[in-house]
């Protein structure tokens, strides 16, 4: 089965509360972008020499780390603690989505793993219940069992779906390389509940959120990294109606009401425009 994961961006990123655990508690509002990888799995043969039993091959961009810590392992790895007959597979995972760019590129081909394999072997679980899987392996993933638009809170696995239509808008993406340390822009913020919460300022005119629409890790990853800083700026002075970072970055988005051909405006760095859904 061949699935194609999307990726996400944050419209607001507030960091309200420091946990006993360590973790923070988020307000976001999630969108989903049609920035996608392709993962396409297949059942491993009877006999085939596999030390695991799902092994992964990442191709067209690399991903950092040990291959069986990556979230379609582990999402495979979870499932099949509860289902002991899920046979061996074979994955394959064309990164489209940039690694390290606060867009969820991870935690969606962790969601995406649990939705293939949930079909091809007639698994029988609810939305409910694959989003409570996602929700265990990262922060992010649940969002992607469905993928539609929604506010979340906690560490961003409590989700409630938003009436958010942007699809008279196109985006603009531009992943300056850039790496970013999440841990590092978490400890320079101070926590602490916005003046308006992102939920209710989506739902306001586009042209205000410039004003009342926040990313809380903007101020210390821009004080790191000025570059990432100057993008925002950069794509204000293109038009875009509304522009921030998503996630802890390192990628900036920009809404435009009219396609733009950014790969002109900023060379040598991965770039996207489109239209969002």
């Amino acid at each position: 089965m061949i699935t194609f994961p999307i990726a996400k961006i944050n419209l607001g990123l507030n960091v309200v509360e420091r946990r006993a655990d360590g973790y923070h508690n988020l307000e976001t509002v999630f969108y989903p972008v049609n920035i996608k990888d392709a993962l396409e799995l297949t059942t491993m043969a009877d006999g085939f020499p596999s030390a695991a039993d799902c092994d992964i091959k990442v191709t067209n961009m690399a991903v950092e780390g040990d291959e069986q810590r990556n979230l379609v392992v582990r999402a495979y790895q979870l499932l099949k603690q509860d289902f002991p007959t899920l046979p061996r597979i074979h994955a394959h995972l064309y990164k489209g989505i940039p690694t390290q760019a606060g867009m969820g590129g991870g935690s969606s081909d962790c969601a995406y793993t649990i939705l293939a394999l949930n079909k091809m072997f007639a698994l029988g679980l609810s939305e409910q219940q694959m989003t409570d899987y996602a929700a265990r392996l990262g922060a992010d993933c649940a969002f992607f069992i469905l993928s539609r638009p929604a506010y979340a809170e906690g560490i961003g696995e409590r989700l409630q779906p938003v009436s958010l239509d942007l699809s008279d808008y196109h985006i603009a993406v531009v992943r300056p390389d850039i790496p970013v340390s999440t841990r590092e822009a978490f400890s320079l913020i101070k926590p602490a509940k916005p003046l308006k919460n992102c939920r209710d300022v989506v739902m306001q005119p586009i042209e205000t959120w410039r004003d009342d629409l926040r990313n809380d890790f903007e101020q210390s990853v821009f004080t790191l990294h000025p570059e990432i800083g100057a993008i925002k700026q950069r794509l204000y002075e293109l038009g875009a109606v509304y522009a921030a970072m998503s996630g802890s970055g390192s990628s900036v988005f920009g809404l435009f009401r009219e396609a733009i051909k950014i790969g002109e405006h900023f060379p040598d760095v991965f770039t996207y425009c489109g239209r969002l859904s």
